[in-house]
């Protein structure tokens, strides 16, 4: 069938199906699954919207008045610490006639982050507290009934985990701490928490999320993308993915013996490794290895020897997501002499890598729309993709079942009446 001719309730039923497959069958999934924009709306609706999304870290949020200005799923967010010390995520929506408080039309708070003392409307100059409370409202003295409390900006239920901010749109998800409880434990030593932003760089993908989530969960592909570079340090016939909860995907992608040998010897020559700051308290297996993680549905995260990475991910429409590359380090490395010399070769590194992965999305995301592409067969490597697959099938008969409810309540209604 061409692609985009399927119906939505088809191509749920088809996610559903290749979902159950063991991973020895297992197949990718429906290419419409990736175009479909109806398709896309559904996942928006039922996946993103009802699920914790990463919106911004703690160290970003210092003092009051610090925040970040992020558009995920088509709502315009304010992430914000008020003078109280919480962090809060606001929206951006005038409750007067709905301007962005934040538009390039406010010069003096129209940047991505920043500082603002008050929060005012460019439009009418309505202004808030840090807060979101209405603080100032010209001429509005003659508006009959009109309280001052009742129009705040619009705050979303936020938690903070591991120093990071969430976001829940639906006021439904499960807390964090039981959704992500085991991967709390793990990742306690590296204390990403007290960690200081270093670099964010963002990319414009023009790919569909799932693309993006499942290259980032396999390294099957360090064969083909990474074969000059990751590869060599992390052959992908040695990496494995942990079977560790419904939630939460971690997948290992150890150093190779020889180079473990190298980096042991250099360190008993008293040759530290290239690269920032080892952070402390890790195990011998942490230390030779990078972790990667899924906080499902799509907070993507890493932990390696010397700093941990974020990937926000911002699902903008079916073939088109943005990304923004976030490194986060021991802040002991600021006073570190040579800090800026290695933060700049480390960027420089980060940044090849993420160029052969950029090389990549678009072809995918155009193979997917092509009238020959299909389900293909999946490597025992591309686990994480097969456990995405049924991540998404659970949401799928979550809705159905939130549905059926529905329906049985107004059936039941209709039948008093």
């Amino acid at each position: 069938m061409t692609p985009g001719k399927s119906s939505v309730e088809d191509l749920k039923r088809r996610v559903v199906a290749s979902a159950k497959l063991p991973l020895e069958h297992a197949m990718s999934l429906p290419p419409e699954v990736y175009t479909s924009e109806a398709y896309f709306d559904y996942e928006v609706a039922t996946v993103l919207s009802r699920s914790w999304m990463g919106v911004a870290h703690v160290s970003q949020l210092k003092k009051p008045g610090d925040y970040v200005n992020i558009d995920l799923l088509g709502e315009p967010l304010l992430v914000i610490r008020a003078k109280d010390g919480e962090i809060r995520v606001l929206s951006r929506v005038c409750p007067h006639r709905a301007m962005d408080v934040m538009s390039p039309a406010n010069d003096a708070a129209a940047s991505e982050t920043g500082n603002a003392p008050i929060l005012v409307c460019p439009y009418h100059r309505w202004s808030f507290d840090l807060d979101g409370k209405l603080k100032g409202c010209p001429e509005m003295h003659e508006a009959v009934d009109f309280n001052k409390e009742d129009w705040g900006l619009s705050e979303f239920r936020s938690e903070i985990w591991q120093g990071f901010v969430f976001v829940d749109f639906s006021g439904e998800a499960e807390p964090l701490e039981t959704q992500f409880a085991g991967w709390s434990e793990i990742i306690a030593p590296w204390k990403v928490a007290e960690m200081q932003m270093t670099t964010e760089m963002e990319w414009i993908v023009d790919a569909n999320w799932k693309v993006m989530v499942e290259n980032w969960a396999e390294s099957y592909h360090h064969l083909g993308s990474h074969h000059s570079s990751l590869h060599v340090q992390m052959p992908a016939g040695m990496t494995w993915c942990e079977q560790t909860d419904d939630n939460v995907l971690r997948c290992h992608l150890p150093y190779k013996p020889e180079l473990v040998a190298e980096l042991k010897a250099a360190a008993a020559a008293g040759n530290p490794p290239s690269g920032f700051r080892p952070i402390q308290g890790l195990t011998e297996a942490q230390q030779n290895e990078w972790g990667v993680w899924v906080g499902l549905p799509c907070f993507m995260f890493l932990t390696g020897p010397d700093r941990t990475i974020w990937y926000r991910l911002q699902p903008l429409s079916a073939g088109k997501c943005k990304l923004t590359t976030t490194t986060l380090v021991d802040p002991a490395n600021f006073a570190d002499p040579d800090y800026e010399k290695t933060l700049t070769e480390q960027n420089a590194m980060l940044a090849d890598f993420h160029m052969e992965d950029m090389a990549m999305y678009p072809g995918v995301q155009r193979g997917l729309n092509s009238r020959a592409a299909r389900p293909g067969r999946l490597s025992h490597l591309e686990d994480p993709v097969l456990r995405l697959q049924r991540y998404l099938a659970r949401r799928i008969e979550e809705d159905g079942r939130r549905n059926s409810k529905g329906v049985s309540r107004v059936s039941e209604s209709e039948a008093v009446l």
